[in-house]
């Protein structure tokens, strides 16, 4: 449990965490806005990013991702489960 004095506890606010779950069978379209400046864990699951030129890329539960600045189309879900992906990210400051 935290506790507010804890190291862990103060650099939370700094960071956004965002889940998002990906069906089997589904499909994700890419939004580059979406992925910016996010550390991706694949949490559980597995994923296939597919380019913009058609070749894709399999990843499974455990994969560490950066999708910023990647020429991607969707993410897929080809697996029986669904898959899991965490992506944090420094919040910004307004």
């Amino acid at each position: 449990m935290l506790r507010p004095g804890d190291r862990l506890a103060r650099l939370l606010p700094a960071f956004d965490i965002r889940v998002v779950v990906l069906a089997p069978g589904g499909e994700r379209a890419f939004e580059e806005a979406e992925w910016r400046d996010a550390l991706v864990v694949l949490e559980r699951g597995e994923i296939d990013l597919e380019s913009l030129a058609g070749s894709r890329h399999h990843f499974r539960s455990g994969a560490v991702l950066w999708l910023s600045g990647l020429p991607l189309r969707a993410l897929h879900n080809y697996g029986p489960a669904p898959a899991l992906l965490v992506a944090v990210s420094r919040r910004r400051l307004e």
